[in-house]
């Protein structure tokens, strides 16, 4: 037998975006119902990148949760860069936005947020299968999922879909009104993570020949590597031994006599696409995260952005319920797109900038040492790019 009951808005999807959104609606007085497809402790082992734009933070704090940010996460004030054949120089974020970022991993974000949510006895359903999006055109939506081999229908007001790229929300909104636009990168990213002393700096690297690599970190003693290779390589072929010798190789030599080498405790390939989804709503659907965007990782804008599309539709939500003022709800997807295509844009200039491509000629390359060359020595240019970085304002 089906069995059915109600709650005010139904959130599809219990990573970062989904709990923060259930987690602020909560305290705001409105009933919100998380339907997560994995268990918990599934969630928390997915590793993803965790530098916080200055905007990411400060709503963290709004919103009570900056605690364990303030006490373990580091001050991340300048975009570092290296590149082959020149000193490695700093973007100096903080000095041209009198703004901080800070280096913060997802998965303490998310262990933050389902302690809050536990705290106040949150209606979180994990392991929810099936899960499937019913008349979102009309006044009265429901979801239906499958729960320990019964099926249940949440009857709803509102439904946010916060749950990734390949969810069923995206899924829900017919191709004839979606629009989607996408650039799928011809490599991706081959990260470890290691219990071992990061670099001083998040630094990234461009070699001419080898590519792009990253130096980033999650506490003083746990760092998290990156560098660009083939999609389609075998991560079997790639020992940590080799990870290591190549790593070293991309970044000059007085920084890469600083890498402290270890067995890693993660490893993964990734590939990079850039992809928006429009519109971000659909009658009482609305899309929030990965559901309606990906951006490569090169600007570490995907939680970002996820949390900004999270504070619009938290706003819209609840002017809409609390004081009957639709407003922001029919705004909500103009106004979460202006600010994604803004990260979207420097994403992938970034992207462009520091890898290589396999069908780059030399016109190609010359024209990318030209643009660094241009960032290293025009202040102006450094502005602009740490504005970016720092991320814009909600209200962009």
């Amino acid at each position: 037998m089906l069995k059915s009951r109600k709650t005010q808005v139904v959130i599809i999807g219990g990573g970062p975006s989904g709990l923060m959104l259930c987690h602020m609606l909560n305290h705001r007085g409105i009933d919100a119902t998380v339907l997560e497809r994995k268990s918990k402790s599934y969630v928390l082992q997915r590793i993803r990148a965790g530098v916080l734009e200055a905007g990411t933070v400060q709503l963290l704090k709004d919103e009570g949760l900056g605690a364990r940010m303030d006490s373990e996460g580091h001050s991340h004030d300048a975009l570092h860069i290296a590149w082959q054949g020149f000193d490695p120089f700093a973007i100096d974020t903080n000095l041209h936005t009198g703004k901080k970022m800070v280096a913060y991993g997802q998965t303490q974000i998310t262990e933050d947020l389902y302690n809050a949510l536990e705290r106040q006895g949150a209606d979180l359903v994990m392991e929810a299968e099936d899960v499937e999006v019913h008349e979102p055109d009309s006044e009265s939506p429901f979801v239906t999922y499958v729960s320990d081999g019964q099926t249940h229908k949440l009857e709803c007001d509102y439904i946010a879909g916060c749950d990734g790229f390949h969810g069923a929300s995206r899924r829900a909104i017919p191709d004839s009104i979606l629009k989607t636009y996408e650039r799928v990168y011809p490599f991706g990213w081959l990260g470890i993570m290691s219990e071992t002393p990061p670099l001083k700096d998040i630094t990234y690297a461009h070699h001419p020949e080898r590519g792009f690599a990253l130096a980033s970190q999650r506490s003083q003693s746990l760092s998290r590597y990156y560098i660009q290779c083939p999609v389609t390589d075998d991560l079997d072929s790639w020992s940590d031994e080799r990870f290591w010798d190549e790593i070293k190789a991309r970044f000059p030599p007085e920084l890469a006599a600083q890498i402290v080498s270890g067995p890693s405790i993660e490893k993964s390939i990734a590939p990079l696409r850039s992809f928006v989804a429009e519109p971000m709503r659909y009658g009482r659907l609305f899309l929030a995260g990965d559901a309606a965007h990906i951006v490569p990782p090169t600007g570490a804008k995907g939680l970002n952005l996820a949390f900004s599309d999270v504070f619009y539709l938290c706003r819209a939500l609840t002017e809409q319920i609390s004081n009957n003022n639709q407003r922001y709800l029919d705004e909500y997807s103009q106004t979460a797109l202006r600010r994604v295509w803004t990260n979207v844009r420097i994403s992938w200039w970034l992207t462009g900038l520091l890898h290589i491509f396999p069908d780059d000629t030399g016109f190609d390359k010359k024209i990318r040492e030209n643009e660094f060359f241009h960032l290293r020595k025009s202040e102006r240019a450094q502005a602009a790019l740490a504005e970016q970085v720092v991320g814009v304002p909600f209200d962009y």
